[in-house]
This record gives structure tokens, C-alpha cells and sequence, in this order.
């Protein structure tokens, strides 16, 4: 297993060991022993998900709070461009961005820990896309922000998108109450 930082601290890469011959491959997709070796504290889980989406369709910018969630994220079929944002009020990366590549080819996970808005791109003509998270849904903790929140400037890599009615009108980074967002904890 390898992790790979990001720019974004606390957002890490993990790209496992693949054992691959002519009947196919095997992995570890998570090894809480693993990465504990390698300094990261490992989460637990408690809720799995899984989504499909076909190419354009762009889900995000989510997160919870109260009661946030870290989510241990990769792709299963296809590709998708995805999105951390650091949202942690007092947090010297504050509305600071970055993205990875995820594929069924390359296998990658990517962890968003506690504190951070999420989103993604599908890229292929489907995406099937599965979640880890560290704490179970909760429509009354349901938050988002807007995808194309000009302070954020994320760049997309496609232009025409289908986003949900929810997701369209998220409202702004700047226009979210202070209360409203996860505290930066060093």
C-alpha cells in the first residue's frame, strides 16, 4: 500500500498493492493495520454507499454538520474527477481545493477526513462509485455548496453537467453561517 499526499493536508491518496495474472486481480481495498504504519490514524466506518452516475453527472459539494462525516471514497467501474474542500472555519487552508483521479483502472481510494466538502465528476460514460463514512446519514446535518462557487474556483474538467435540483442551488461558501460549518481543530 501506498499513501500519497495531496496538496491539501489531511486529504491522502491510498494506492493499494495489486496482485493481478490472466484469472484477474486481487486487493486490499482498506487495511486499518496498513495504515496505521503509515501514521494515519484509520477511521471507522459505519455506513457503506454506493452510486452510479453516467458521464457529466457532477454530485457535490456535500457534507454534514453537526455530526460529519469522513469518507473513504473510489470507483469500482469507470472514472471520476473528485473534490475535497477544506470548510473548517479557522483552518489556514480554508476554501482551499484538490482533486483526484479515480478509476476501476487505477484502483486509487481517496480519504476526505472529518470537515471537508466532497464532490465529484463522472467522466466515463458510468461511473459506479462506492463510499465509506464515518458517520451515518442525517438529513438534518445534509449541507452543501455550491459546485461553481466562484471563491472555491474549482476547475471541472467537463462543461456540460447534470447536477440535481439540491446541488444546482447549494448555496454559496460565503453565504453559509458560521454555525453551519465544521471548526478547525490543529
Amino acid at each position: 500500500m501506498k499513501v500519497i499526499e495531496t496538496d491539501l493536508p489531511g486529504c491522502v491518496v491510498i494506492e493499494p498493492r495489486v496482485f493481478g495474472d490472466d484469472r484477474g486481480f486481487f486487493f486490499e481495498s482498506f487495511n486499518h493495520d496498513k495504515l496505521a504504519a503509515h501514521g494515519l490514524q484509520p477511521p471507522r466506518f459505519v455506513q457503506g454507499n454506493v452510486s452510479s452516475s453516467r458521464r457529466g453527472v457532477l454530485r457535490g459539494l456535500h457534507y454534514q454538520w453537526p455530526k460529519p462525516q469522513g469518507k473513504y471514497v473510489s470507483v469500482v467501474e469507470g472514472e471520476v474527477w473528485d473534490v475535497a474542500v477544506d470548510i473548517r472555519r479557522g483552518s489556514p487552508h480554508f476554501g482551499r481545493w484538490t482533486a483526484v483521479l479515480l478509476s476501476a483502472e487505477n484502483k486509487r481510494h481517496f480519504w476526505i477526513p472529518e470537515g471537508f466538502a466532497h464532490g465529484f465528476v463522472a467522466l466515463s460514460e458510468r461511473a459506479v462509485f462506492t463510499y465509506l463514512c464515518t458517520a451515518t446519514y442525517d438529513a438534518q446535518a445534509d449541507a452543501g455548496i455550491r459546485w461553481n462557487d466562484a471563491r472555491l474556483a474549482i476547475d471541472w474538467p467537463l462543461s456540460e453537467l447534470t447536477l440535481s435540483d439540491k446541488d444546482a442551488h447549494a448555496p454559496f461558501l460565503d453565504e453559509i453561517p458560521e454555525e453551519r460549518l465544521p471548526v478547525y481543530a490543529p
